[in-house]
């Protein structure tokens, strides 16, 4: 097997067999959709599963780009690159994560944890550098009305399309390794939320021709979640290492800001300007005040619910801060006052049930009276 080495072998097809060779399996999967573009009859097919689809070219005064729609065919697309990045996810965990806690020893809830805080640091960093990217390239950041005006933006660039793409693929595979990392019941809740919350946001932006805004919000959210999976890398490795956590809390609150106001800034204002507001599916034009009202909602909805998190957990850190800071004045007083004890024992005569001791802590006998 190309990822683990493993010491027994699992029945085919039971459940063991397939949790601990899904890696290799789609790795085979994956193997025979490249091999078909060696032949003239199936790399038609084969195409499908790994170039974005619905193409068209457009004559500007720099010459013919090709540019791109969304459409069915890329469920295709993003069933491929959901095996790409199973792949990717048993990659990191073999040869990285994996040997960490080795010489870490880890207690199997901060295991899973760390697992899971290792491979989104991974991802956030490299949705990070390539967000940043294609915002630059594409020029968004140098020119902010670019982010609604031309409103419908039906026809997307190469590198956004395939961005969006591998995102929807990425936040797909996961709910497959729910099951294929045995997480706990208690933690699948908490996982779900957050994957449910990223499909939706990302799909939205995508299939509502909101990709440009979807963009920017996208990178203020990773640049936050990875200064905090960052945090907990650290905390585990050394629990007295708590400054990133700080750093983190100024970045998400920052991000959160900026979220909502970059929001009503593009939809509340600036596509509410423009003169094209009629809702037409088939021109992909959602530019209604019902459309707008609804986006704006399920923004701040979830930026408040976010918040509301995050006001939780700061609560509970310094809860959890304030009773280590009392429990350590506690052993000190204790100490004092058996130094006290023990400096009273050691004084001559002291009492003890009611009796009177000898300096080495024997009673002293009474003389008995001669008989008459």
């Amino acid at each position: 097997m190309a990822f683990r080495r493993r010491a027994k072998s699992h029945p085919l097809f039971s459940q063991e067999f397939l949790i601990h060779n899904h890696a290799d399996i789609g790795f085979c999967l994956v193997l025979c959709v490249l091999i078909s573009l060696m032949f003239e009859v199936t790399a038609k097919t084969a195409f499908l599963f790994i170039l974005p689809q619905y193409n068209i070219s457009v004559l500007t005064a720099d010459g013919e780009i090709v540019f791109y729609h969304y459409g069915l065919k890329d469920l295709v697309t993003i069933l491929f690159y959901i095996f790409i990045a199973i792949i990717l996810h048993a990659v990191v965990q073999e040869y990285a994560l994996d040997k960490i806690n080795r010489r870490l020893h880890l207690s199997k809830i901060k295991h899973s944890k760390f697992n899971e805080s290792g491979q989104l640091v991974a991802f956030h960093l490299a949705s990070m550098v390539w967000c940043l990217y294609v915002i630059i390239t594409e020029g968004y950041l140098s020119d902010p009305k670019r982010l609604w005006e031309s409103y419908p933006h039906v026809y997307l660039p190469f590198q956004v399309k395939f961005f969006y793409l591998c995102q929807l693929s990425y936040w797909l595979h996961t709910l497959p390794e729910l099951y294929f990392q045995k997480v706990r019941k208690e933690e699948i809740p908490r996982q779900l939320q957050y994957i449910t919350l990223y499909l939706v946001h990302i799909s939205g932006a995508y299939l509502l021709n909101l990709t440009r805004l979807g963009l920017i919000l996208l990178l203020l959210q990773y640049v936050a979640e990875f200064l905090f999976h960052m945090a907990r890398l650290f905390y585990f490795t050394d629990e007295n290492n708590e400054k990133l956590f700080n750093a983190w809390a100024v970045v998400f609150v920052i991000s959160r800001l900026f979220t909502l106001t970059l929001s009503v800034l593009v939809i509340g204002f600036g596509l509410a300007r423009m003169e094209n507001q009629a809702f037409n599916p088939e021109k992909g034009n959602f530019n209604t005040l019902l459309f707008r009202m609804g986006v704006l909602l399920l923004v701040c909805f979830s930026q408040a619910w976010m918040m509301w998190r995050f006001i939780h957990f700061q609560l509970r850190r310094w809860r959890e801060y304030w009773n280590e800071q009392n429990t350590r004045k506690r052993i000190p007083a204790t100490a004092h006052f058996k130094q006290q004890v023990k400096t009273m024992k050691r004084e001559s005569g002291y009492h003890e049930n009611g009796l009177v001791k000898a300096e080495n802590g024997t009673s002293p006998r009474n003389k008995k009276l001669k008989s008459p």
